[in-house]
């Protein structure tokens, strides 16, 4: 994490995961490469993470100036070891699997290695469970990642912006999750009356 004052663009890792929901990784990936605080982001991606995202979005993402890729089974990546500095990581979307081996601890990929560093160096740590309805092992594996420091934010819209598309359905969520990593977005907040919202 950066040092109190340091306004140098930092490094983000984000993790995508088997489970349906690429698209939010997808607009992560777009808003965190856009960001002016963000000056890399290193994308890990597991071997079903890459085929849900072919499924369902067709050709994986690229690298570009700002975008690197690690191999999830590399466990020399940079990124495993907490001397590497990092704002933080997002696991969009987090399969209840890889949610369950975070909680416990299980560094066994370098997803759940980098997410076990975040946790143990107090770094911000949020997953994106994309999962309905929830057994009790789900509900208390997220209790222990919440007990642990990470933040678990569902995928669940907001709707009170009237969203006029899957896109901009998608993007409250991306939005929320900037906003728990402290990087400002020009999200749609609840202005606290039966207008809606409004910009703030």
């Amino acid at each position: 994490m950066s040092k109190q004052g340091d306004n140098r663009p930092q490094r983000v890792v984000l993790g995508v995961t088997g489970a349906s929901g690429s698209i939010y990784a997808q607009q992560l990936l777009v808003m965190l490469s856009a960001h002016e605080r963000v000056g890399e982001v290193v994308l890990v991606m597991s071997d079903n993470g890459k085929r849900v995202w072919n499924y369902e979005l067709g050709a994986l993402p690229q690298e570009s100036a700002k975008v690197r890729f690690e191999d999830n089974h590399n466990l020399f990546a940079d990124v495993a070891s907490g001397s590497v500095r990092a704002m933080g990581m997002i696991i969009a979307p987090c399969s209840m699997s890889t949610l369950g081996r975070i909680a416990h601890g299980v560094g066994d990929n370098l997803i759940c290695r980098a997410a076990d560093v975040m946790l143990k160096e107090r770094r911000p740590l949020v997953v994106i469970p994309r999962e309905m309805p929830l057994s009790l092992i789900h509900i208390e594996s997220m209790r222990q990642l919440t007990l642990a420091g990470g933040i678990v934010c569902p995928a669940s819209p907001t709707f009170y912006g009237h969203p006029q598309s899957i896109g901009d359905a998608v993007r409250t969520v991306v939005e929320r999750t900037l906003d728990l990593m402290g990087l400002d977005t020009p999200a749609q907040r609840w202005d606290g009356g039966l207008g809606g919202s409004q910009l703030l």
